[in-house]
């Protein structure tokens, strides 16, 4: 009789103690209406209603209820199927006289409440702004289950109160506007140990930046290298030559070294740039004449602004090969790059240049008014949306200097849609020091043009 009792004991303070969660729940929901009611002026005195209108505003008027309601939604069905499994669990034991294993207890049980107390700890409920409250919820916050994204773009408030450098009172991190729509992604990407090794998912990450998640939180957590990391080439030897295939973690690659590289490989994993990873190829570019009128050469270029162009940034697809060309004529040029199916980022930055990991969907993380240069090749083609392209082109006039120059190179597209796009690089109304159209296929050209931006001292 004893022994009986006791599987039954336990199934009672186990159902106790989900009442008590179901009433704390309850209270929670209740406690909630009754704020926004009093925000509202409904619970005041009658004398007192329009006199709190016009003080307080509404507490809700910057956060965001509907992701309250689908956590606390979330939450109530996490402790009904919980509920459910406990009274046919029960009904089970009954039927066979059996006893409550530690299995079902750990993973049907004690999980699941575990996992329902964290979602209801982290909701955030909004303070009532007044007139000396002017702070502000990040409505983001209870949309993430992740503590260690919460913690990421949880305002960061200044020691002992004091105002920062940046002019506020507290740091505001960043995350992308699309990493809503990538929560699964992104909080597979934030779960890690603090102070472990990160997992090899660069492609995640970079998944997420293609799909609009830029900027990406930061993580806790170290980077893996290469167990047979080497010591890059000098550099005078490594801008033409070929790094040690030691230095790249190559999991996330179909290839393993860069011989496998070669254009001659059709499964190399990727097409854009096919011969890039060969340096007697490479060497060629942008020095050698060519029969081709859309193909400038360096020297040209420099020549039209003797000794003006210090700085610059290459916005293409490659591996740092117009770079390492411009290094050699004491011209600093940082190179765009994507790890599309080979690792772009890697051989740019063990030839001895500077890569920028970022893509199409970011604004450039550089200043009004500080490039010399740039140059685009092989990165923008016909593919390109108008709207896409006037935002790019807008960004690159931001931070072209007066008189700085726009190089774009053998970009191509459909004969039907050439005069669009010329349009669109003409429209800033920047001077034409070359302009060259050449035949790409029967219904597709290339088209090259050096511009220099105008003054526009206003």
């Amino acid at each position: 009789m004893g022994r009986s009792c006791i599987p039954r004991c336990k199934v009672a303070k186990i159902m106790g103690w989900l009442q008590i969660i179901l009433g704390g729940l309850v209270i929670l929901v209740s406690i909630l209406s009754l704020t926004k009611f009093y925000s509202a002026g409904l619970l005041l005195p009658n004398e007192d209603i329009c006199q709190h209108f016009y003080t307080v505003k509404d507490v809700y008027g910057d956060f965001d209820a509907k992701v309250l309601s689908d956590r606390i939604g979330e939450v109530l069905e996490s402790l009904e199927t919980l509920q459910g499994k406990l009274e046919s669990k029960v009904q089970e034991m009954e039927k066979n006289k059996g006893i409550l294993d530690k299995k079902f207890l750990e993973d049907e049980i004690v999980r699941p409440i575990h996992s329902v107390n964290v979602a209801l700890r982290h909701i955030r409920v909004p303070k009532i702004e007044g007139r000396n409250n002017t702070e502000k919820d990040d409505p983001l916050i209870n949309f993430f289950i992740t503590e260690e994204i919460r913690k990421y773009i949880t305002p960061k408030e200044n020691r002992v109160g004091k105002i920062n450098l940046y002019g506020t009172n507290k740091v505001y991190n960043t995350i992308g506007h699309a990493c809503v729509m990538y929560k699964k992604e992104l909080e597979e990407y934030m779960d890690y140990d603090i102070g472990s090794y990160c997992d090899d998912d660069w492609n995640l990450a970079q998944k997420l930046m293609l799909n609009g998640c830029d900027p990406l939180p930061r993580r806790r957590c170290l980077t893996r290298a290469s167990m047979v990391y080497q010591r890059p080439y000098p550099i005078n030897e490594s801008l033409w030559r070929l790094p040690d295939h030691r230095n790249v973690r190559w999991g996330n690659y179909q290839c393993r070294n860069f011989e496998c590289l070669s254009s001659k490989n059709p499964k190399r994993g990727y097409s854009k740039c096919s011969s890039c990873f060969e340096m007697e190829k490479e060497k060629l570019k942008w020095v050698s004449n060519s029969s081709v009128s859309t193909d400038f050469l360096i020297l040209d270029v420099l020549e039209t602004k003797p000794g003006e162009i210090r700085v610059g940034l290459d916005y293409s697809i490659g591996t740092g090969t117009f770079a390492a060309r411009m290094r050699e004529h004491n011209v600093t040029i940082v190179s765009t790059a994507i790890n599309l199916g080979a690792p772009f980022n890697e051989i740019i930055a063990l030839r001895g240049l500077v890569p920028l990991y970022v893509s199409l969907n970011q604004r450039l993380p550089f200043f009004d008014n500080t490039m010399d240069l740039i140059h685009t090749n092989g990165f923008m083609d016909g593919w390109i949306d108008m709207l896409l392209l006037d935002f790019i082109l807008y960004d690159w006039d931001r931070i072209l200097r007066p008189g700085g120059l726009l190089w774009i190179d053998n970009f191509f597209c459909n004969r039907k849609d050439m005069d669009d796009y010329m349009y669109m690089f003409l429209q800033l109304r920047y001077k034409k020091h070359k302009w060259a159209i050449s035949p790409k296929s029967k219904d597709e050209f290339y088209l090259s043009a050096l511009l220099e931006k105008p003054p526009r001292a206003i």
